[in-house]
């Protein structure tokens, strides 16, 4: 019987390359990764915006004429070959599919390959994708189609520039130009490839400038706390003098790297660019799930101020996890899923961190965090945007800390101040407003009383300030009356004894209350009386509303 073969479609290059990868930053990082699997130490890349020109070149092993032909122009060719997972330096490989070259074509006209093996001759082709195009809608095979042939001048140009071996990959006629500045792409290069934490000896270079973790420094300043996975010896993270950080030991030694939280959420954005720093995951130092929390259902606004990177290297192992745009993980990993219940463990613990550090330092926290009532955290609030206009700049630093110590030392009571204040308020305006609606008539003893003691007093008081205008909005009878008159006429239970009354508990309320007012601070017991007088006065007040 005759032999039959696969006869591959040219089409088949749009499938899997060119309509697959649409992120500029994923097919620079395809050449890039490239480079460092062939065991490359430097990566030179040149953007020309003007002339819509980037060319990317390395001084890795380089190719001969068998490689280019049998390896690189080979789709579906992987290194991987016989279980080989490291290069001969060491490094864990990054290509596996075979197919990762295939977004060199998805972003230029015009990409000319050139590469040399040490004491091999230079080697390389032209692809022209309006000559593709023509051969995918002619439906030429594979084996009809041939590169172009560089002219003599380019080959003799990087013949020197690649010296003993390298490889170089010019795109040219970029389809949608370079948008982007320089420094927002040098900024998107640090942020999507930590490869320097596997080998610090490999270097990216954009217009013959370092790429280094320092491109993210306007983020780094704006990092309050920091939640450290593994104890990673990461340069980002090591040195710095964050206000609070804490190592979280994980069963799961392979899995390492850092949960940081910013003061503001806008912090996070990368300045110069549309990015904004996200909780990412890198396999052997390359991205591969940028916001890797859009997988973990916790909706808190703490999310919005964390960025990090987690790096587990375990997911690339013999199993291939990663989809074919090389843009993420495969959803239904085991694997995958076992690391996304860790981080959702660490994100509790991090959430409750969040709040209490953020609180100590007189920010608002985390309002969900059932530590504190909803009464206790506004409070808090209230009192954290109050302050702030009595600390003195950060230049005076020595008035500074003092003025932030005598706040600290009266936070605790100023809080509750608060909270029992705004009580006081509304119990009180309350129930001059059952009075009101029940219509209940003031006894002539306190008439009496408002019209020859307390109206004088407060006039007396307005005369002494020079004041002529009304201070009180409502100048009725009812406005001079505290909580031990409003429970008299309010609370018409006589049996303080057997039966809870207003009348009973304004007696103890009225002097705490009023040194509150006074913006006194309170004692231990006092602020205990009166949280639990305020509790039956509470209920109280309640039931005869019900009745109103």
């Amino acid at each position: 019987m005759k032999q039959y073969n696969f006869n591959i479609s040219l089409s088949i290059l749009n499938h899997l390359g060119r309509n697959l990868y649409r992120n500029f930053i994923t097919v620079l990082g395809e050449a890039i990764s490239n480079s460092w699997d062939a065991d490359a130490h430097n990566v030179y890349i040149t953007i020309d915006r003007d002339a819509m020109i980037l060319i990317v070149r390395d001084d890795g092993d380089g190719m001969d004429e068998s490689d280019f032909q049998n390896k690189f122009l080979k789709i579906g060719y992987s290194k991987r070959k016989n279980n080989n997972t490291h290069t001969a330096n060491g490094r864990p490989y990054i290509g596996r599919k075979g197919i990762g070259k295939l977004a060199l074509l998805s972003c230029a006209q015009t990409i000319t390959i050139l590469s040399k093996k040490e004491n091999s001759e230079l080697v390389g082709g032209i692809i022209d994708n309006s000559g593709l195009d023509k051969a995918i809608k002619d439906d030429i095979s594979s084996d009809e189609y041939s590169l172009g042939v560089p002219n003599e001048a380019l080959i003799s140009t990087y013949r020197e520039r690649l010296c003993d071996n390298g490889t170089v990959i010019i795109f040219e006629g970029l389809k949608d130009g370079i948008r982007n500045r320089v420094e927002y792409i040098g900024k998107l290069v640090a942020l999507y490839f930590r490869f320097s934490l596997k080998d610090p000896s490999f270097n990216i270079y954009i217009n013959e400038k370092l790429i280094t973790i320092e491109e993210l420094n306007s983020i780094k300043e704006k990092t309050q706390f920091v939640w450290i996975l593994n104890d990673i010896n990461d340069p980002y993270i090591k040195g710095r003098n964050f206000k609070k950080s804490k190592i979280l030991p994980l069963d799961n030694k392979s899995v390492k790297g850092f949960i940081a939280s910013v003061e503001k959420p806008s912090d996070i954005k990368i300045n110069g660019t549309d990015e904004k720093a996200t909780i990412d995951l890198y396999v052997n130092g390359r991205l591969r799930e940028k916001d890797i929390l859009r997988h973990i259902p916790i909706a808190r606004i703490v999310q919005s101020y964390l960025y990090g990177q987690v790096h587990f290297d375990g997911l690339d192992d013999n199993t291939d996890r990663f989809t074919s745009s090389r843009e993420g993980v495969v959803p239904d990993d085991p694997k995958f899923k076992d690391l996304l219940n860790m981080l959702e463990n660490i994100l509790k613990t991090v959430i409750n961190d969040w709040d209490i550090w953020r609180t100590e330092i007189n920010q608002d926290g985390d309002q969900e965090n059932s530590r504190m009532t909803k009464k206790q955290r506004k409070s808090k609030e209230l009192f954290n945007v109050v302050v702030e206009d009595f600390i003195p700049p950060k230049e005076n630093d020595i008035s500074r800390k003092k003025v932030e110590g005598w706040i600290k030392e009266m936070q605790e009571d100023a809080e509750f101040n608060l909270s029992s204040y705004g009580e006081c308020f509304v119990s009180e305006n309350l129930l001059r407003k059952y009075i009101k609606e029940k219509n209940i008539v003031v006894s002539q003893n306190i008439q009496n009383r408002i019209e020859n003691e307390w109206k004088p007093k407060a006039e007396k008081a307005k005369q002494e300030a020079n004041i002529s205008f009304e201070i009180k909005h409502d100048n009725s009878e009812l406005s001079y009356l505290d909580m031990d008159n409003l429970a008299s006429l309010a609370d018409k239970e006589t049996d303080k004894i057997k039966k809870a009354t207003l009348r009973r508990d304004a007696t103890e309320y009225k002097p705490i209350r009023d040194a509150l007012a006074h913006t006194s601070r309170l004692t231990a017991i006092a602020k205990s009386r009166l949280t639990i007088t305020y509790k039956n006065i509470k209920e109280r007040i309640i039931s005869l509303l019900n009745m109103a």
